[in-house]
Order: structure tokens, then sequence, then C-alpha cells
């Protein structure tokens, strides 16, 4: 029986190690051919979340351990890119020209999970009205690594990339808030237990930004001060600002509080005091970023996918297209209405919204913490919309950035000051 039961065990191994020599191998080669194909219509979280999905079938990856990776992996991913986001973000060059992400932000995001509950209510017969305002709210962060190559086409006009840098950057963080506090709702009105869903809500909301700011101000200071006094380099700084993150996240969960909050606060503070200090940031998020991205796309397609689209229903998968083409793209022209955006750009915003990360990892963080009764199926949706959105606009990202370049030609390439830019054409 011991040596069966190794026998059993020895497989096992050698079939998880064949699964993760497989991984290796292929990003090692997306690694080198990643400059050229991130140009075309393939992008790199497509090609990872159908590599994933393409793996669960062979069953080499199947193991226990590879759920708590998932969600080991999710939790860092999440919280590093909320810090990364928000402490890039360029205060300075938002104050020139701050009105189209503010407007998409302030108005657009809330507008579109009022425009995306009324849309599910039509096809999300099968969850109650709370439940149905939760999905809405977990599928409106957007993501900007499915977007990259329209972010980082120097034909896009500099104004229009900056707006929607600035969006995919703020936006998760600031949908936060709202989802945990739907969620908490929803858990208040379907769970059948006693907790007080909106006590712990208030926590979660008030505290997460109050040690967001104490452990962000603190942080900045201090690396600040190492820094002129030449007690630390840019190599140590990069993983001085990794365990900021993670102590903001950390701190903020032993007080009650939420951590992703508090580490997207954090960010905003040190990115504030820092100013431009933070080259170190740049380099980490465009190299083990990436990487940290890469798996997380990866293991979404691997663990989440198969049985998510195993429930894939007609109405659902429309509700999911309605969203993507129908939700985000009217909350958005509705928002700049007033602007100087010209309609062409209200709808290249309106589409340029995808679902990623955030949308999945929002959904794995409510189903595990809080008993909602639709946890499984509220994954599912998000899970479906990620699929479906890392494929359109994936596919869609580098032709028609090209195609809306072309109505500026005066504007390709992005400009060293930005106290020269054009006012967009009509």
């Amino acid at each position: 029986m011991v040596w069966r039961g190794t026998t059993r065990r020895s497989v096992r191994v050698d079939r998880m190690t064949t699964g993760l020599l497989v991984l290796a191998v292929i990003a090692f080669g997306f690694a080198l051919i990643a400059k050229r194909v991130t140009t075309s219509i393939v992008t790199a979280p497509m090609v990872f979340i159908l590599f994933g999905l393409a793996m669960s079938q062979t069953g080499l990856l199947k193991h226990p351990a590879m759920e708590e990776t998932l969600h080991l992996v999710a939790e860092i991913t999440l919280v590093l890119l909320l810090f990364l986001d928000a402490s890039r973000t360029n205060f300075g060059a938002l104050r020139q020209r701050f009105v189209w992400p503010a407007r998409m932000l302030i108005i657009g995001l809330p507008l579109a999970i009022v425009i995306g509950s009324v849309v599910g209510a039509a096809f999300l017969t099968q969850f109650p009205l709370p439940i149905i305002v939760l999905v809405a709210a977990i599928l409106s962060p957007t993501d900007a690594a499915l977007g990259q190559a329209v972010i980082s086409n120097e034909a896009v006009p500099e104004r229009t990339r900056r707006a929607l840098t600035v969006e995919s950057g703020l936006n998760d963080g600031l949908a936060l808030p709202l989802i945990l506090f739907i969620a908490t709702l929803c858990a208040q009105f379907v769970s059948d237990t006693d907790t007080d869903w909106i006590a712990f809500g208030a926590k979660q909301i008030i505290l997460g930004p109050l040690v967001g700011i104490v452990v962000g101000v603190a942080g900045a200071k201090l690396m600040a001060w190492a820094d002129e006094n030449g007690y630390t380099a840019d190599i140590f700084e990069g993983v001085g600002v990794i365990a900021l993150a993670m102590s903001a996240f950390l701190a903020a969960n032993l007080v009650g509080g939420n951590g992703f909050i508090s580490a997207f606060v954090a960010g905003l503070c040190f990115g504030g005091i820092m100013k431009n200090q933070c080259e170190f940031i740049y380099e980490f998020a465009e190299g083990d970023g990436q990487a940290l991205t890469w798996m997380a796309f990866f293991l979404i397609g691997l663990l989440l996918v198969p049985e998510a689209l195993h429930s894939l229903d007609v109405t659902t998968a429309l509700y999911i297209l309605a969203s993507l083409f129908v939700v985000r793209p009217l909350a958005i022209y509705i928002s700049l209405i007033g602007t100087d955006a010209t309609t062409p750009t209200r709808l290249f915003f309106g589409w340029f919204g995808p679902r990623g990360l955030a949308t999945a990892l929002f959904a794995l963080m409510v189903v595990d913490s809080i008993v909602l009764g639709f946890g499984e199926e509220v994954l599912h949706v998000a899970i479906n919309a990620v699929l479906f959105s890392t494929i359109l606009h994936g596919l869609s990202a580098a032709p028609l950035a090209e195609l809306y370049a072309s109505r500026f030609p005066h504007e390709k390439r992005s400009r060293s000051s930005h106290h020269h830019m054009r006012r967009e054409p009509d």
C-alpha cells in the first residue's frame, strides 16, 4: 500500500513538473517575441488566458495547490497593481487636462453601474436585484493591460492616451469601495447569518484609507530621506516599494480595514510626495509587473475559465456583450457631453474599457470574503466577461488605434511638453 501510494504521488509530481516545464518554456518563448507580437492583434493577456484554458484540458497542472496559488498570485498582483497605478498618476499633467478622465471617473463609472444594473435586470433574471447591481459594479473597472496597443501607440494623440491611462489606473481603486459597499448590502439582504454586514463594510471602507494614508506618507518621507542622504539606490528602492505596498495591505487587514483600498490610497500618497523620483516604479511595472500579470491571466484561464464556460448560457452571454458594447460606451459618451471630446473620441474611450484582472480579482475577493449565496454564479459571469473582453479588446486594440490615429495626422508623436498640446480638432 505504501509503495502504491508513493507511486501515485510520484505520478502527480511528474505531471505537475511537466506542466510547469511547459509553462516555463511558453513564457520564455513568448518573451522572445513579445515586442513583435504585442504590436499586432495578439496581446499577452490573450495568449496566457487561452494557454491556461488549453492546459486545463491536459490535466498536467491539476493539483489542489494550484487553487491556493491562484488566490495568492491574485492578491499580490492586485495589491501591487493598485499601488503602482495610483503612484504613477501624473497629477501635474492631470491638472492641466483633467476634464476627460475626471468626467469618466466621477460620472462615467457610477453611470456604468446604473446602466449595467438596468440592462442586467433584463438578462440576469436568475439573480435578485442587489446581486445584479453587484455584478454591474464588478464589471465596471477597466484594465489598461488589455489595451496596451492603444496606450503605447504614439500615433494616438497624447491627450487621449493620457486620459485612458489615468482612467484605467484610478477607476479600479475608485470602484473598489463601491463594490465593497454593494457587496455588504447584498450580504445584508441575502445572508442568513447574524453578521452586521453594514458595520463590517463601514470599517473596511473607513479604516482602509486611513491606514493607506499613514503608510503611504510615512513610506514616501522615509524613502525620500534615504535617497537624498545616499542610504539607498534605485535597485533597492524597487524592493522597498513592493514591501511598502504589502505593508499597507497587511496593516489594514490587521485592524479590520480593506487592504486593497489601503494599497491604492498608499500609492496615491506615495506617488504624490515622491513625484518624479519614482523611475524604479516604472521599471518594475514594465518588468516584474508584466510577469505577475501573465501569471495571473494564465491561472485565470487554467482554474476559472473552464467552469465559467461550462455555466455560460445565452442570456448571460448577451448581458456580457451588452456590457461591452452598450453599457460602458453609453456611460462614457454621456459623461463627456459638454466637453471638447468629439464623437469619435467618446466612442473610442467607450470601447477601450476592457475588463481584466480587476474584474476577476474583485469577483474572487467578494466571493471569498462575503457569503452571498450567489457567489459562484457572480464569479462565473465576471470570468466570462474577462474572457470575452480579453479576446474582443485584444483583437481590436491595434487596428482601432491606427484608425483613430489616422484622424489626427498632426499629432503623430507624443509631445515632450504638456504645455503646447493642441486642442483636439472637432
